[in-house]
């Protein structure tokens, strides 16, 4: 049976109800946002990159570099803009040239970028279903709550700002279908600089959202048949800043330039499966059933519901939203978790209209009977929820410990949510969602101010002992070079905060290599000195530790003078 939803009367956008939303998306976004430090691999990456452009300056920095040579990984849009910020804050601070940016500096302007997908979810839901302001503000809603879209927005990544700069481009696709005088050109326009962004932050991603968008409005079955050639033509007239600066930037550095389509873009993340990529196609799959919570219960009913509503807009364009993105990213060889972050927009879309759904009692949602019935699963979640402080408790604590606390709000709010969204009268529904909403919101806010928001930093060592160390013993001229020893690896976040390259520490006949000065390594206190280097009699001494457990050497080899 297809289910329908009752739409309120066309009205304006609800902009009172989004700023709403906006600003307690900033508030996730800023809170604790320097608490924690650069992680691996791409915050160290991007805090680099873009400390050597405000550095270097524009329109210098235009060609980006990262430790003097040419950064050919990414496009350098976001990474002008975090410069910008590194440049403000070292005007207003008087710190000195040499001086590191701070954390929250770095990781600002992708925060508040990505915090602007909550209103634009909310706006392109509004396009697909005309009038609809409560499926709009429960998108919004539910993109606010989902912790992936929160927290990697918080990181000093692409991934977040790239999220809405695609759902300003399928807003744009939306709004063109409009019977106005130019409607074509106006928001072809806007689609091609929505685009031109996404070609200035991951260029390959333009292809799959643009397709998708394209798709989309080609299969919508509520379009006024014209022609798209007005739209396509502003389209491409939109591109054209983004692909202005790749065609330059293949002038100036040549086929190097196509490393970042190439060799690091498409055909390493298609053909080549990268560390952690063992599970293939199951990542993102987990990545979805991990982070959609608490409204993963609503995505398969939505997608049925979707299906059954294929004659219209809405369903019609969330399931090729959701096809096209699922498509692009689940053969992908290489599999990160951030690789997932194009689907949380198609699965916000499809999930908005169902949570508006329950805040109206209607018979045709009486007739849905797993809807109906998801409340009181939502309650005994919450209840869970509340019982697992009192079970670390009793079992110790443990690792869960500083995490327990932090649940009650959630679970006070899918608790006394769900039971308000099982009554009849529609007021206790709408005051039931946005107790749910409120609850799993303060439970994100607490997260983010302790220090277990960015979670990989406790998978592995601690980069700042180790740059200290490194620091510290290069205060001469020239700085003796300081190598990595043992089984630690090399790390962008590392190089970033010792301000300077830690190789690692060559073997065998290799050592031949090392400067004749002498050089440094640095190793874990509980690691014996390497075999190559006794077996070479290279003479060493202790020169520093570190907490808990570095200690930096300084060695000489046979015959060079005393370092």
């Amino acid at each position: 049976m297809t289910a329908r939803y009752s739409q309120t009367p066309p009205r304006a956008v609800p902009w009172r109800g989004l700023l709403l939303l906006w600003l307690a998306a900033v508030v996730l976004a800023v809170a604790g946002l320097g608490n924690l430090p650069f992680r691996d691999w791409d915050e160290g990456i991007v805090a680099r990159v873009s400390l050597e452009i405000a550095n270097r300056g524009l329109p210098e920095g235009w060609l980006p570099t990262i430790w003097g040579s040419p950064y050919l990984n990414k496009p350098p849009g976001l990474h002008v803009l975090i410069a910008a910020t590194i440049g403000l804050w070292r005007q207003l601070s008087q710190a000195p040239a040499q001086a590191l940016p701070p954390e929250w500096v770095v990781r600002l302007v992708p925060a508040l970028l990505s915090s602007l997908v909550v209103p634009v979810g909310a706006l392109v839901q509004l396009q697909l279903r005309p009038g609809d302001s409560r499926a709009a503000l429960a998108t919004g809603a539910i993109l606010l709550t989902l912790l992936p879209v929160a927290r990697h927005g918080r990181l000093a990544m692409l991934d977040g700002a790239q999220l809405t700069a695609m759902g300003l481009l399928w807003w744009a696709l939306l709004r063109s279908r409009s019977s106005g005088a130019g409607a074509g050109w106006r928001w072809g326009l806007a689609a091609g600089l929505a685009g031109s962004a996404l070609l200035m932050l991951k260029a390959p991603i333009l292809l799959p959202v643009l397709a998708a968008g394209l798709a989309g409005l080609v299969l919508d079955p509520e379009r006024p048949r014209r022609a798209l050639a007005p739209l396509l033509a502003a389209l491409g007239v939109g591109l054209l800043p983004g692909l202005a600066w790749h065609g330059w930037h293949a002038l100036m550095r040549g086929s190097d330039a196509l490393w970042l389509w190439g060799g690091d873009g498409v055909t390493r993340v298609l053909l080549e499966a990268g560390e952690g990529s063992e599970l293939g196609w199951r990542v993102p799959v987990i990545e979805v059933l991990e982070g959609g919570w608490p409204w993963l219960p609503l995505w398969p009913l939505a997608v049925v519901i979707a299906w059954r509503q294929r004659h219209r807009s809405w369903g019609r364009w969330c399931l090729v939203l959701q096809l096209v993105i699922a498509a692009s990213i689940l053969p992908l060889r290489t599999q990160l978790p951030w690789y997932s972050h194009p689907l949380w927009l198609p699965f916000a879309l499809l999930c908005g209209p169902l949570l508006a759904a329950l805040m109206q009692p209607s018979e045709d949602l009486g007739r849905q009977r797993i809807l109906r019935r998801l409340p009181w699963f939502w309650a005994l979640l919450g209840g869970a929820l509340l019982l697992l402080p009192l079970v670390v408790l009793l079992a110790g604590g443990g690792r869960l410990a500083p995490l327990a606390p932090l649940v009650i709000p959630a679970g006070l709010g899918l608790l006394a949510g769900g039971i308000l969204l099982s009554r009849p009268a529609a007021l206790g529904r709408q005051l039931g969602a946005g107790l749910l909403v409120a609850g799993w919101w303060l439970s994100l806010l607490l997260f983010f101010q302790s220090p277990l928001w960015n979670w990989e930093l406790n998978e592995t060592w601690s980069v700042l002992p180790v740059a200290e160390l490194a620091r510290s013993g290069n205060a001469g001229e020239p700085p003796q070079p300081v190598y990595l020893a043992g089984k630690a690896a090399q790390r962008p976040s590392l190089r970033w905060y010792a301000q300077g390259a830690i190789q690692r520490l060559p073997r065998g006949e290799r050592l031949s290599a090392l400067p004749p000065g002498g050089f440094d390594f640095i190793q874990r206190a509980v690691d014996p000195l390497p075999d190559s280097l006794l077996e070479r009699n290279v003479s060493c001494r202790l020169e520093g530790l570190a907490e808990p457990d570095w200690q930096r050497w300084r060695c000489r080899l046979p015959g060079d003078p005393a370092g």
